[in-house]
């Protein structure tokens, strides 16, 4: 890999004026590898979590670990073994009332550091796989399915009112810092020191779990998270403020009508067939080689779930909420910039312009010859990177 470095000494976070973004035509992905064409318009304003309905669902208790027979029937057998020392299970949400499926790893070691993965769009704890057992040598590691995606329950949206209520970054921000509380940190006594590393959307999940830990702790208090790192973290090229002004509403209306109408289904259903989740990971992936039949099914499995169609229409119309060129500049800790030269789908380029020169950036690593999903693709060029960042800000 290629690093432009911009560590130093006596690293302190900043604030930094965000800059506008500047390209102008671009390709953003709607959905699963379809495209449309949009263009930026800059804006510096951030956008407010939307009010949150509660299910009145009774909580559920919590599920027994992995070898547990509990665990067996909650969470279906994989097209994998998992590497030794790596366990999966349920956490119960009990804000949310929702059980979510996680895996752990190296967590007997008290003194080390916690990890936690953050998958992209479409995928969940079974694409970081490959990373969770290497990396729990010098780690405590943890990766979760967000709500919605995996084995992780799968609400229906349309039970909290309004498109994008549920599933939105705020949401699975909140996620993320309740299992931090009540899984990563529940005894009290291990490491709190915490880092962050997310692919895709769920970098903006990632960014904006610590945007609003900090928001919530206030200056001055004590703070577990000491870095996060981006793999090929989502543009997000759909966004309102990057779509042209006359194409908004056709933009809104094409979500509308996938999310409203029997279209919408029929289109899931082409999607969710083994050939199709081949052929949009081989898209995604610049090694074609690297996309597996066990791959294909670790993303296909969770997708045939009961909900899934739900959660996946309502996600592709999901065009507000936080961007990372906002959040990126406000983290109070390092971040780490690791990108596939060959995504297809966020293109380097931009990122490199967009996100680079962000004081809070510690470095921007290039993967030469690598695509979208760089912990699978390249997982042994990745897998280094990431523990020598644990290692550097903890």
């Amino acid at each position: 890999p290629e690093v432009q470095d911009r560590s130093r000494p006596d690293w302190k976070p900043k604030r930094s004026t965000m800059r506008p973004l500047q390209s102008s035509a671009r390709l953003a992905r709607v959905g699963a590898g379809s495209r449309v064409s949009t263009s930026s318009s800059p804006s510096s304003s951030s956008a407010p979590a939307p009010p949150r309905r509660r299910s009145s669902r009774a909580p559920r208790s919590a599920t027994s670990f992995a070898g547990s027979a509990l665990a067996s029937q909650v969470v279906p057998s994989l097209p994998y073994e998992l590497q030794e020392g790596v366990e999966q299970g349920m956490w119960s949400w009990q804000e949310r009332n929702c059980s979510v499926r996680y895996q752990k790893a190296g967590v007997s070691n008290a003194d080390a550091p916690a990890v936690v993965l953050i998958h992209g769009f479409g995928g969940n704890c079974d694409h970081w796989r490959k990373n969770i057992g290497p990396l729990a040598r010098s780690c405590r590691v943890y990766s979760i399915d967000l709500l919605g995606y995996g084995y992780s329950d799968k609400p229906c949206p349309k039970d909290y009112g309004e498109p994008n209520e549920l599933y939105n970054f705020y949401t699975w921000a909140d996620q993320i810092n309740a299992f931090l509380e009540e899984v990563v940190h529940e005894d009290g006594t291990a490491c709190r020191d915490t880092v962050l590393v997310c692919n895709s959307v769920g970098s903006v999940a990632g960014l904006q779990a610590i945007a609003s830990d900090a928001k919530r702790r206030g200056p001055g208090s004590k703070f577990d998270y000491r870095g996060i790192a981006l793999l090929n973290p989502s543009l997000r090229l759909l966004h309102v403020k990057k779509q042209a002004p006359l194409a908004r509403p056709f933009v809104k209306a094409f979500q509308s009508f996938l999310r409203e109408t029997p279209a919408g289904e029929v289109f899931f259903s082409q999607v969710a067939q083994p050939r199709a989740i081949e052929n949009i990971l081989k898209e995604a992936y610049h090694d074609p080689s690297a996309v597996s039949q066990e791959l294909v099914s670790c993303v296909l499995n969770p997708g045939l779930q009961p909900g899934a169609v739900k959660v996946f229409l309502d996600f592709i119309s999901y065009s507000g909420g936080p961007l990372p060129e906002e959040l990126i500049p406000e983290m109070p800790c390092p971040v780490e910039l690791i990108w596939g030269e060959e995504d297809p789908w966020e293109p380097i380029e931009v990122g490199r312009k967009e996100y680079s020169g962000f004081d809070t950036v510690r470095n921007f690593v290039t993967l030469p010859g690598v695509g979208h999903c760089p912990m699978d693709e390249a997982a042994s060029t990745v897998n280094p990177l990431i523990a020598d960042f644990v290692k550097d800000v903890c």
